[in-house]
């Protein structure tokens, strides 16, 4: 009898903390514990209290309604293995943990403790379960896990929903091997997926409705994890693409990714698979909408090309697309570039002829990085591609060369790698501001300058900026710039060249000079106009007239159609024999060679169109200088 009486007594600092427990509740009456006191672990056994000879192991009070703080030497019961707090109305400050090297399972969630102390979690070496969900803990400035967790290596579930976490996912969760259920739902967690979580053997990962910025970045690392069941990762700011090795998931049941800022193309491989539940809405998805095998899916409030899962989408609209994925969808062109016709107004920096055909590409300082698609060469019909001043890399796609109408491609301020392919046909290509290539290969003719933007382009999205003649180059068909030379190669290309022009220049000036007077000594005749006679052998019937220019000598012809008494003030014509009429009247009846008098231009010079002072209609070419 005593040896019972001796292993049934509970421990006397158990004894200690649970009487601390009981008179902190304010219905401690629920639990039906004695009220004069008692022996927890003797006989009778009391409601809720598991124990171990002496030594309390449990506490189970899950849902009973209790009100009250916790005891702050909680952590006294060294021997403690479970405790169920659950749904409860339990407030105040969280006792800390430390030191319960044998707790296993703690179930704390659905109460009202609003304060969690920093060294709650260390020394939990057992700890399998830990449930904090609901907890308005550190309301005010939020809180984040401590490294020490990662100490409880057995841990295997960690739900914290709705409990103020705050701050970046901890990478060592994804290094924790036993860890197969992370719900953190609605929390303040912000910031990416860590790598560290590649490969986690979580079968259920919730990461939903995070408050504030939310959580960002890619979702690529959870292609990894093919032990998910479930993956919650919606109300979040994730960006870029599913990523096609999502199909790996092969246990996947649940997806949830709605209202996100995901894009691109839905990858077949999740089309493909049989999931119950496929949540896709209120993202920025495009392309076609494919036939899904799962049970049941949304894709409601996206910018798809068809409504109907099966339907294609027009082949311009896959050309443009397979573009934005290249340059990694800058937010601009994803908002904008949506449904199945990228000529009805609303399709940033793409305008279109009167066929309906896109015609120009106009997005210089769009944000755009990655690399060119080949896809562009499908758009037979564009003449202008302006992507300057953006971040591209990488190679001109050899497909582009196919283009047959394409006459402009501005490809400045970016990083293209050489070589270039080789274009079939004439092209003002721009390079400058690409490091890796050469501003003007040689052989390369300079195209005029062009600082206007195109009449056909959205000057809404296009700035006035256009490359100067000196960085704009027209490749004959086949021509192709070298790679980038030397800086000393550069130097001698430079220097070279200039000072050979400053020479020239130099002896030219006193040659010309001679030059003028000689010729200025010889040809002192005034300008005049020398008027022949009909030749009756000519069929058209002219009078032919001669104008010698004192400038260089040469002649220029004056057609005055059938005969006529010519008198215009100082000169007069007739029939036969030869007379001199000033140039000055020829100027004045041209209006001085005005441009609204002007008839037509040719090879040799522009034909003005002229009446005397009798009503005579002449026609006036005035030829080039230089020509005779």
């Amino acid at each position: 009898a005593f040896a019972s009486l001796v292993f049934t007594v509970t421990d006397p600092n158990d004894l200690s903390v649970i009487n601390e427990f009981r008179k902190g509740l304010e219905n401690p009456e629920v639990l039906k514990w004695p009220e004069n006191g008692g022996d927890p672990c003797g006989s009778p056994v009391w409601p809720h209290i598991v124990c171990s000879g002496s030594r309390i192991q449990q506490i189970q009070v899950m849902g009973l309604g209790l009100k009250g703080p916790l005891p702050q030497n909680l952590n006294k019961l060294s021997r403690l293995t479970h405790l169920g707090l659950q749904k409860n109305q339990f407030s105040g400050k969280l006792p800390s943990f430390s030191g319960l090297s044998e707790l296993s399972f703690a179930y704390l969630d659905f109460n009202q403790f609003d304060t969690i102390p920093l060294d709650f979690f260390d020394g939990l070496v057992n700890l399998q379960v830990l449930a904090l969900d609901e907890n308005p803990l550190n309301a005010t400035s939020g809180w984040s896990l401590p490294n020490g967790l990662q100490d409880s290596a057995q841990l295997i579930n960690l739900t914290m929903i709705n409990c103020n976490l705050a701050g970046p996912l901890p990478e060592f969760l994804g290094t924790m091997s036993s860890l197969e259920v992370l719900l953190l739902s609605t929390n303040r967690l912000s910031g990416p997926i860590p790598g560290t979580f590649k490969d986690a053997v979580l079968k259920m990962l919730w990461l939903n409705d995070q408050s504030g910025d939310g959580m960002s970045g890619s979702i690529d690392v959870v292609a990894t994890m093919v032990s998910l069941t479930h993956l919650w990762l919606h109300g979040n700011q994730f960006s870029g693409k599913i990523p096609v090795e999502i199909g790996n998931l092969t246990n996947l049941k649940d997806l949830s990714v709605n209202t996100n800022n995901l894009v691109g193309l839905i990858p077949e491989s999740l089309a493909n698979m049989p999931l119950d539940n496929l949540d896709l809405n209120n993202n920025h998805f495009m392309g076609p909408v494919p036939k899904f095998k799962a049970t049941n899916v949304s894709f409601m409030s996206n910018s798809f090309c068809q409504t109907k899962q099966g339907a294609v989408c027009a082949p311009e609209v896959m050309a443009l697309l397979e573009f934005l994925d290249g340059v990694n969808y800058p937010s601009r062109l994803v908002q904008s570039w949506s449904g199945n016709n990228p000529c009805d107004g609303r399709w940033w920096g793409i305008s279109c002829d009167d066929n309906q055909k896109v015609s120009v590409i106009n997005l210089p300082k769009s944000n755009l990085s990655g690399t060119l698609s080949p896809s562009i060469a499908n758009l037979e019909t564009v003449t202008r591609i302006y992507l300057e001043s953006n971040n591209l890399s990488g190679f001109v796609p050899s497909s582009w060369t196919s283009l047959k109408s394409l006459s402009i491609l501005d490809l400045s301020n970016n990083n293209i790698s050489p070589p270039l392919p080789k274009f079939t046909t004439p092209l003002k290509l721009v390079l400058n501001g690409n490091p890796k290539l050469t501003s003007n290969p040689p052989g390369a003719n300079p195209s005029p300058n062009n600082s206007t933007t195109p009449a056909d382009s959205p000057t809404s999205s296009v700035p006035s900026s256009r490359p100067n003649s000196s960085s704009s180059v027209i490749f004959k068909p086949g021509e192709q710039p070298p790679e980038k030379k030397d800086s000393k190669s550069k130097i001698a290309i430079v220097v070279v060249p200039i000072a050979g022009f400053l020479l020239l220049v130099f002896l030219a000036i006193p040659l010309y000079i001679y030059v003028c007077k000689k010729s200025k000594d010889k040809h002192q005749a005034p300008t005049a106009l020398v008027v022949h006679p009909r030749d009756p052998s000519d069929s058209d019937n002219v009078v032919k007239i001669a104008i010698a220019n004192q400038t260089n000598g040469s002649l220029s012809t004056v057609n005055a159609s059938g005969s006529a008494s010519i008198q215009s003030g100082e000169s007069h014509m007739i029939e036969a024999g030869n007379l001199l009429i000033s140039v000055q009247v020829l100027r004045n009846v041209t209006k001085n060679f005005s441009p609204e008098n002007e008839l037509g231009r040719g090879g040799f010079g522009v034909v003005y169109k002229g009446e005397l002072d009798d009503g005579t209609q002449i026609a006036v070419k005035r030829m080039e200088a230089g020509i005779v």
